[in-house]
């Protein structure tokens, strides 16, 4: 904005702009940088020349839809709807979008109390398959619960499958989520996600860059995907075939300099495809909500060390368990036997002896020490489970 254009002005040349022109669109954002908004509307309104970089049949195209727009009208339907429109600069704004330079949103329509900038600051995406199967669903949910509960907020695009899991994942935790839309967010796409996108809504925020009322196309899909990679701090794809639209999320994730982050899935599955493409590249591999926040968020949030289970033998001092390794299955035996088995002394092989018995793994049989029925049975337990 020029030092001479009034801030309202500005407002609703914005709110116009954002009925006449497809989001993402680079030129017309060069447009406003370099001449200003007062310009650029006065142009479109008033139908002098053409500015630079379009035919004279899109200049007139955007003429056309300029002298249909009404932005006071569009801003009074937003409020009745308890929508509100942000530009770059309000106090609510998230910074990070404009990271996308002339492709930034030229405004965002935002349904919800909470502050976008403030959520944005610790945001994840988390976005894959419309399609996906149990597990895709089973994981992104499982995902979003654990980010929520860690006091992250999840960021997906409303849709079915991978998205729709996403937000419930997070909502189910108490947590917040955004629902980035390609249509006007006073009208919920897909319709089967009415009540979820009204719930996200009330308990989270429903973003766009389209005004009330309008619709999505599958161009709008792909360049809304860029707003849900810039607002934040890492995307994670769940399940994505080799042509997903998550993966422009991924790819516009990495172009931002956005940590990208895959959950692998069956080496058979086409659904995966896509996914371990990724995995192959730059993106991290990730298995739950601790992994990616150890990659996302501040330094010292790191995931706990990966082990496998704890096995009732594994409490055990190191000479004990060589002790009672040592003794036979299925008879009793001395405690020289036992000492030679350990490669111990007969001494301290008694001492453990006593150890393990006081723990009900041994017995003794006159002169011999012989496995308890508990220990036999411990011992296959923990065989099954290694």
């Amino acid at each position: 904005m020029s030092g001479s254009e009034d801030p309202d002005d500005e407002l609703l040349g914005r709110v116009l702009l954002s009925r006449v022109v497809e989001p993402g669109d680079e030129v017309v954002g060069r447009w406003v940088r370099e001449y200003g908004m007062g310009e650029v509307v006065w142009r479109l309104r008033e139908g002098a020349e053409a500015l630079p970089g379009v035919s004279y049949k899109r200049w007139d195209g955007l003429r056309a839809r300029a002298s249909r727009a009404e932005p006071r009208r569009d801003l009074a339907l937003a409020r009745e709807a308890g929508v509100r429109f942000l530009r770059s600069g309000d106090v609510e704004w998230p910074q990070q979008l404009d990271d996308l330079g002339d492709a930034r949103p030229i405004g965002l329509w935002v349904r919800g109390r909470a502050s976008l900038r403030m959520w944005a600051l610790r945001s994840v995406a988390v976005v894959g398959a419309r399609a996906c199967t149990e597990y895709g669903a089973h994981m992104a949910a499982a995902l979003a619960d654990g980010l929520a509960e860690r006091g992250w907020v999840v960021v997906s695009g409303g849709a079915y499958g991978v998205d729709g899991a996403a937000h419930r994942g997070a909502l189910s935790a108490g947590g917040a989520t955004v629902a980035v839309l390609a249509c006007g967010v006073d009208r919920p796409y897909p319709r089967g996600h009415t009540q979820l996108i009204n719930r996200i809504a009330e308990q989270g925020l429903v973003i766009g860059e389209l005004p009330p009322g309008d619709h999505p196309t599958p161009s709008r899909f792909i360049v809304r995907n860029r707003v849900i990679a810039a607002l934040t701090r890492g995307t994670v794809v769940v399940e994505a075939a080799h042509r997903s639209g998550s993966l422009v999320t991924a790819r516009a994730a990495q172009k931002l300099v956005r940590h990208t982050m895959g959950v692998p899935g069956p080496a058979t599955s086409g659904l995966s495809a896509g996914v371990h493409e990724l995995l192959r590249g730059d993106a991290v591999l990730v298995t739950d909500a601790a992994e990616i926040v150890e990659i996302v968020g501040d330094m010292g949030e790191l995931a706990p060390e990966r082990r496998g289970p704890v096995l009732p033998r594994d409490l055990l001092e190191p000479g004990a368990r060589r002790v009672l390794a040592a003794l036979p299955g299925r008879r009793a035996a001395r405690a020289d036997e036992i000492a030679r088995g350990a490669q111990t002394t007969e001494d301290d092989a008694i001492a453990r002896l006593y150890e393990l018995r006081s723990l009900g793994y041994v017995e003794r049989h006159g002169d011999g020490w012989k496995l308890t029925r508990q220990a036999i049975m411990s011992a296959r337990e923990d065989r099954s489970r290694s």
